[in-house]
């Protein structure tokens, strides 16, 4: 699709995603799929509008990812650690 939206989960990631990176990777998508760069005045509030929802829904699917053999995030790590404690 769009050579310039890299990967943000790990192993492509050494770290976590900043806030940052995926907003830049929804700004990539929305000027891909809307086709402007920049858009118009009168577009301008559906277009911020749209890359916030796409920087939203990336940040949710990021976080709900399962990676299998990559290092967990700070917070897995608690509510692993929690589960095996209540067993």
């Amino acid at each position: 699709m769009c050579r310039s939206i890299k990967t943000l989960r790990p192993p492509a990631l050494p770290e976590e995603a900043t806030e940052e990176e995926i907003r830049a990777a929804a700004l990539q998508y929305v000027r891909k799929v809307s086709g402007f760069r920049a858009p118009a005045a009168h577009n301008r509030e559906v277009f911020d509008r749209a890359v916030e929802e796409v920087a939203r829904a990336t940040a949710e699917l990021l976080d709900s990812l399962e990676i299998r053999g990559a290092a967990r995030r700070p917070a897995e790590e608690a509510g692993a650690e929690a589960a095996v404690a209540s067993r």
